[in-house]
């Protein structure tokens, strides 16, 4: 897995907010930051934030990095870009029932529009943001692996979807001569919810050991997104969502003050250097340039086998 691997592995900077929550000023400023710190992979998608925008559609996010690209001139060679189309609601205010889905006609068009809006002509990785069981998923990777021929995404890969549709996809792509799914993007976290307990993000997935077992097979990178649980691990304001209350994650949390202070990080550090040494690159949606150097620092946290067998310990 060669974005996350543990002699060199990746935070990817999460741009969610971008242009909605966090204005474009601070967005430059985080984006500055990042790259000068060493950063390289850059998440987004083409439905980002249309639940904060007033517009009520996406777009903000890429039409942000589209102008900061266009305001530093040659950054586009120091980043790689990540964006999905599924999401990106074609009547605004209108979601779900009006989501743009993974047709090849959807798929074509969500990719030329997210390109206009970045001002590029072409993304590094270019994602199922979601599961589509109304179009036939050979015409979705179809569609995938035209857009990797044409060289306007690099790579293609698939979040929030089941392990068995991503090999199915994977094969239907080989069977038709296109270059399939090469990465995952699920939410993983140190600390889990209660098994079988159903998400309040009802669009979320969990990252599972199956998932984990496919992509070791297959080596197929892995992104988690919500890795620091939105700032639940350090921030008071903050609380872990209800499903996460239960004994294993009190025992959890006490190791994870341990590791910390053994390690003099701090705990976010630990969360994100602990999901690099599962062979996962953990995607950091920030709102601050110093969360960014934060997260880029924890590149430099190095835990032990004994670290990693008391938090398995503790599950």
């Amino acid at each position: 897995m060669n974005s996350a691997n543990n002699t060199n592995p990746q935070i990817v900077l999460g741009a969610m907010a971008f242009g909605t929550q966090v204005d474009a000023a601070t967005s430059f400023a985080i984006l500055d930051a990042f790259v000068e710190g060493g950063g390289e992979w850059l998440d987004t998608a083409n439905c980002y934030s249309f639940w904060a925008d007033p517009s009520g559609v996406g777009g903000a996010s890429e039409r942000v990095i589209g102008d900061w690209l266009r305001a530093r001139p040659g950054a586009r060679e120091s980043v790689r870009i990540a964006t999905k189309v599924r999401q990106n609601p074609l009547v605004p205010h209108a979601w779900p029932e009006s989501a743009e889905g993974l047709s090849a006609h959807a798929v074509h068009a969500g990719m030329a529009e997210s390109l206009e809006r970045l001002g590029t002509d072409h993304v590094d990785l270019l994602w199922a943001h979601a599961e589509d069981r109304t179009v036939p998923l050979e015409e979705t990777v179809g569609a995938f692996g035209e857009l990797v021929a044409k060289g306007t995404a690099l790579r293609v890969g698939a979040a929030n979807h089941t392990a068995w549709r991503v090999e199915r996809g994977r094969s239907l792509a080989r069977q038709q001569g296109v270059e399939p799914w090469t990465a995952v993007q699920l939410r993983h976290s140190l600390v889990q919810p209660r098994p079988s307990t159903p998400l309040a993000e009802s669009a979320h997935r969990m990252l599972t050991p199956e998932d984990l077992d496919l992509a070791r097979s297959e080596g197929l990178d892995v992104w988690a997104y919500s890795s620091l649980l939105w700032g639940a691990y350090t921030r008071p304001d903050k609380q872990f969502p209800d499903t996460y209350d239960h004994p294993g994650t009190t025992r959890m949390l006490a190791v994870l003050d341990e590791v910390a202070a053994e390690v003099s990080a701090t705990k976010n550090q630990v969360v994100l250097a602990w999901l690099h040494r599962q062979g996962i690159a953990p995607i950091v949606g920030v709102s601050r340039v110093a969360h960014a150097e934060e997260a880029l620092a924890a590149r430099d946290v190095r835990l032990t086998e004994e670290h990693l067998a008391r938090f398995e310990d503790a599950r």
